[in-house]
């Protein structure tokens, strides 16, 4: 197997622009046949994707992902697979073949001589094109092949197929096979259709069985599948088309979702339109579409790295996670944490018993939940990249759960406001398996997640970080400030106040790290410092007097972050610091022996950003940083950017190179090992990402500070986006920016070049 990753490859691109010509030189190409389901490409359009491979016999394969295909059990899984089989085949011993991922418009070209099949999910529409010429006449098949067969289908044990919401209690719903309609002509069609739901019993064991029938039901009638169909196909059978001997071919697989339809027959008529509607558009109208949407979305931001090779690496896989967030989520939810659209699995048997290592193509661990704590860095890095329309459904998923996270507080406590516990169902309420199968109470059972809600403040921050560079007022008056008052509002009133007038927050956990006995946390109380005057200083018209009197009252009320003194060097034990040991930011004013192994306390750095360079108590901070009880700059682990944040230059530029090159077994690399999360494991990509923005531009208020934490021997092109609509581009070498655009022009004057001083 020969992994060939081209970099610096020349192309003609000369003309094009520069976000093209700077990813292109970041394409992938193996030049031998693979051999299943661990030999694929990623291709999608933020909504549907596929896992694309090629196998020994020349077949080609796609394992279709959509980002709504959400069962009754309240899972997330495949649309199916379908096989490409070609006679002859032109791939089979080739000896030129060339199977290459052109980042610079999301297509895979497998090619030997003449011969090429072309595959691309149209940024557009939610469609699979599949196209191919030839030298000499070919037959092409393409079959579909579907694993949830059964009536009802039996979820592979022992953990449900990867149903951790579940843990060890079955379900009392049936899990339905998919269905293959007849075929029509040029065309064959499945799909699976939602006609019982997990979600009244979610309700029923959260204790919220009064809101059953409030909200629609987000499983119930959903019906998701798709139709392959080519213009010289024929059907053989219900699942297999072909064509007759010819030197071109195309296909299509449309695939569509209606989240409430009233029946199959319901969705099989928006289908058919959707296919028509395809069709009846130019194939070259298409395809110039497509292109510009990839064209427009790598000239909105770059960093491009040399200088050395693990400079490359870096530059590659910077490239490598935008364009997996840009296949994955621009859809109706946001992409998965816990591999994406982009898991892997094959056929097993009726018997067999699911793990990490032999599971179907719906198989994740951890489950089908949404953890903040890990998505969220995802997410962050989206900002600097002008990326808002892939951050667009993280932000909707939260802001959609508002209403029932509010009637969910005020049952639960009694008070207004809104909260959500870090491991939550996409519609807002926790994790069954951590809430507690038949939980006599309200209070989460996992001592993990119980009282685990800060996440919502980055989300906060998130949403305040795009409104800054947006300056949208349209966004922050109808989702930035409605989502950030019902979250303060719920930190307002949820703990009494103590003998000082100062918030109380007890019992509380810091983190997961924390559980038991932790008073006044460090990452909440740092996330109200910082989101809370930010919120206050937002345009008068976009707020009201009486939103502006609570937040800043509850500023007012906030205790201070707990500051103490290490013992040994190290963090030391609730109130037992050494006397002459170096100040240290605290987990929590107190707190309890550690569960997890996460830095609380530096959560005051990342992603609350009140201590960086440039800032106040810089050396605390670093002290702090010093002092950390788990060092990790991979998966989920924030040493990266906030060895950045901090201006620690070795640090950080040692946490890139870790998260970008924590490659896995598949042939794909980029997936990353499968490190505390799944296979792809995007918390790697997306820390690296924070971490490498963070090397080279930090932003507070209008001042833009570069290089504060940037190596001398990396050189770097970067186009970036920052607060009040700016745009920076430059260019750095041997520790100087020698190039600087800044847009608009008057904002340069904020521009800070921080002297690069270490490697």
């Amino acid at each position: 197997m020969l992994v060939v990753c081209v970099l610096g490859a020349a192309k003609a691109l000369s003309a094009s622009p520069a976000g093209n010509r700077y990813v292109a030189a970041n394409e992938v190409k193996w030049t031998s046949l693979g051999t299943n389901e661990n030999d694929s490409m990623p291709i999608g359009n933020g909504d549907l994707a596929a896992n694309v491979w090629t196998e020994k016999n020349g077949d080609i394969v796609l394992l279709v992902a959509k980002a709504d295909a959400w069962t009754e059990m309240g899972k997330l899984v495949k649309v199916g697979r379908v096989r490409i089989q070609l006679s002859p085949n032109p791939f089979v011993n080739a000896t030129d073949l060339a199977q290459t991922l052109h980042l610079e418009d999301g297509k895979i070209a497998i090619q030997s001589g003449l011969n090429e099949v072309e595959i691309w999910a149209d940024a557009n529409r939610p469609v699979i094109h599949i196209g191919g010429k030839f030298t000499q006449s070919t037959t092409v098949q393409a079959k579909l092949e579907l694993w949830r067969t059964a009536h009802p289908y039996d979820v592979p044990s022992p953990d449900k197929g990867g149903l951790f919401e579940f843990g060890t209690h079955s379900v009392p719903i049936d899990f339905e096979a998919d269905t293959v309609m007849p075929a029509d002509g040029n065309q064959i069609t499945w799909y699976h259709y939602n006609q019982a739901s997990v979600y009244p019993l979610v309700l029923r064991q959260e204790h919220l069985e009064s809101l059953i029938g409030k909200y629609p039901d987000p499983f119930l009638h959903r019906c998701f599948g798709a139709a392959l169909t080519g213009r010289d196909f024929k059907s053989l059978q219900d699942r297999t088309i072909a064509s007759t001997a010819r030197h071109a071919f195309g296909l299509d697989l449309v695939a569509l979702t209606t989240p409430q339809a009233d029946s199959a027959q319901t969705w099989r008529s928006n289908l058919d339109a959707l296919v028509k509607r395809i069709e009846a558009t130019s194939p070259a109208v298409l395809q110039s579409a497509h292109e510009k949407w990839w064209t427009d979305f790598w000239d909105r931001s770059w960093i491009h790295v040399t200088g050395t090779p693990d400079a490359d690496k870096v530059s590659q896989g910077f490239a490598m996670q935008r364009y997996m967030m840009a296949t994955s989520s621009r859809g109706a939810f946001p992409v998965k944490f816990n591999g994406g659209l982009f898991t892997v699995g094959h056929d097993l048997a009726s018997d067999a018993t699911a793990d990490a290592n032999n599971h179907d193509p719906d198989f994740r661990k951890w489950g089908d939940n949404y953890w903040n704590q890990n998505n969220r860095l995802l997410y962050w890095p989206l900002v600097a990249t002008g990326d808002f329309d892939l951050m667009k459904p993280w932000f909707d998923m939260y802001l959609n759960s508002v209403p029932l996270a509010k009637d969910r507080v005020e049952s639960y406590f009694h008070h207004a406001g809104a909260a959500f516990i870090e491991t939550e169902y996409f519609f807002g309420l926790t994790n069954l398996s951590d809430f507690g199968w038949d939980n006599p109470t309200t209070e989460v059972q996992s001592r993990y997640m119980r009282y685990h809600v800060q996440g919502a403040l980055e989300v906060i921050g998130q949403m305040l970080d795009e409104y800054d560079v947006t300056q949208d007022k349209n966004f922050a008056r109808s989702q930035l400030v409605p989502f950030a008052d019902a979250i303060a509002t719920y930190y307002d009133l949820q703990w009494p106040r103590g003998v000082d007038g100062k918030i109380h927050m007890a019992p509380v956990q810091s983190i997961e790290t924390y559980q038991l006995t932790a008073v006044n946390p460090t990452p909440d109380i740092a996330g109200l410092k910082d989101v809370l005057p930010r919120m206050i200083a937002l345009p008068a018209d976009v707020t009201t007097a009486q939103q502006l009197a609570a937040w800043s009252k509850t500023l007012a009320d906030l205790p201070a972050i707990a500051v103490g003194k290490t013992a040994g060097g190290k963090l030391p034990p609730s109130g037992k610091g050494d006397p002459d040991g170096t100040p240290t930011i605290l987990p929590a004013e107190e707190y309890d022996k550690s569960s997890n192994s996460e830095n609380p306390e530096l959560y005051a750095v990342f992603p609350y950003r009140i201590y960086g360079v440039g800032k106040p108590d810089l050396e605390l901070a670093r002290n702090t940083f010093a002092a950390r009880k788990f060092p990790q700059d991979t998966c989920w682990g924030q040493d990266g950017p906030e060895g950045a944040i901090l201006g620690l230059t070795d640090v950080a530029k040692k946490a890139a190179r870790d998260e970008f090159t924590d490659y896995g077994e598949q042939r794909f690399q980029w997936f990353w090992k499968a490190g505390h999360d799944w296979i792809p494991d995007l918390d790697n990509g997306g820390a690296g990402m924070t971490t490498l923005e963070q090397m080279i531009m930090q932003t507070d208020g209008s001042r833009i500070q570069l290089t504060p934490a940037w190596p001398k021997d990396w050189t770097a092109d970067f186009k970036l986006h920052a607060p009040n609509q700016t745009v920076v581009e430059g260019h750095v070498e041997n520790g100087k920016v020698t190039k600087l655009h800044v847009t608009p022009a008057a904002r340069a004057k904020d521009v800070v070049i921080v002297p690069v001083t270490a490697n």
